[in-house]
């Protein structure tokens, strides 16, 4: 039996689940101000992009204070888990077409960097609570290494999938032959390394997104020092000489980056425009402190998503932690 392919971002969905900053030890002094974006993303999540959202709350402790936060909004419901962080993509399962089944895979904290307790169970419990059947599958994958397109072409990085710190030995034949097998791929699409100083070794939702059948954003340099300007025209080149799982040639649709974003110490910290969220109403971007360049992402992103709202909203706090709004949420195909 052929598997069905997962379904494109950009169908509708009957959930989305985000995850709530719930602990101080591990955000600090961006504990509030991580947990004021992300009550702005799951407000935006259930007004205009017209979702059912599960907060996953990952203390107990923290859950009178997210039902408190949220009670006036209709279509917010607060799930009681047990999580190391917020990284949900990442620790949770890969739902198929209708939400009945969805695939879940071990966990090793992105290569043994952050192996927290309980993220190795947040499939189990989004499992249960969704009420899919899980499939379970004995290799090590992460639900930000892989983009799809909903027809079957799955879009990667070598730098990720293929790190021994995943699955050593894995080639692309093996990683091909496990995806096909667990998430119905049809083809798959690799690109080389991701961005600079990303924990994760180069997360594809980090690089180059899917937003319509044959049509793949990535980021252009923004400003004279972006430390991934290379990177960006190698995947620009790369996916203009690609074809999908249907042998139609790839379009590429080039976005600005952030630019530089540097920690405290003025290293390059991984931020990006292609972390955005596509919602059923909506289209919700990160920014990151420049308003032209964010500016510039969302008009591009307007004209692929012409009867959605697209949205930009801060994610300075998020990326403190490693990721942003992709990176913590999950989505429940209709």
């Amino acid at each position: 039996m052929t598997l069905s392919a997962i379904p494109a971002e950009w169908s509708p969905h009957r959930a989305m689940w985000v995850g709530w900053p719930s602990h101080g030890e591990l955000w600090e002094e961006n504990l509030e101000p991580a947990q004021a974006e992300v009550e702005a993303l799951v407000r935006a999540l259930a007004g205009p992009g017209q979702e059912q959202v599960k907060l996953m709350v990952g203390k107990p402790e923290a859950l009178e204070e997210a039902r408190t936060r949220f009670a006036d909004v209709a279509g917010v419901v607060i799930v009681a888990g047990l999580f190391g962080d917020i990284w949900l993509r990442d620790t949770g399962p890969i739902f198929g077409a209708g939400s009945a089944n969805a695939a879940a895979f071990r966990f090793n904290g992105w290569g043994g960097k952050y192996e927290l307790e309980h993220d190795d169970t947040v499939a189990d419990q989004i499992g249960a609570s969704s009420g899919a059947a899980l499939d379970r599958h004995d290799f090590i994958l992460e639900g930000g290494a892989l983009d799809h397109d909903g027809q079957g072409t799955i879009l990667t990085t070598r730098q990720c999938l293929l790190n021994p710190n995943r699955n050593p030995g894995w080639t692309e034949a093996k990683a091909e032959a496990a995806l096909a097998a667990s998430l119905g791929a049809r083809k798959v699409l690799w690109l080389g390394d991701g961005l600079l100083n990303d924990h994760t070794d180069g997360h594809v939702d980090n690089l180059a997104r899917f937003v319509a059948p044959g049509v793949v954003a990535c980021p252009i340099a923004w400003g004279r020092n972006d430390p991934n300007d290379e990177v960006y025209d190698a995947v620009a080149k790369a996916l203009s000489e690609m074809t999908d799982a249907a042998g139609a040639p790839l379009k590429v649709l080039r976005l600005p980056s952030p630019g530089f974003i540097g920690d405290e110490d003025e290293r390059p910290v991984p931020a990006s425009h292609m972390n955005f969220l596509i919602a059923n109403g909506a289209v919700i971007v990160p920014t990151y402190g420049d308003d032209r360049a964010a500016d510039l992402a969302c008009e591009g992103l307007r004209t692929i998503f012409p009867d959605r709202e697209i949205i930009a909203l801060p994610s300075i706090a998020i990326l403190s932690g490693g990721g942003s709004f992709h990176c913590i949420s999950q989505q429940e195909p209709a």
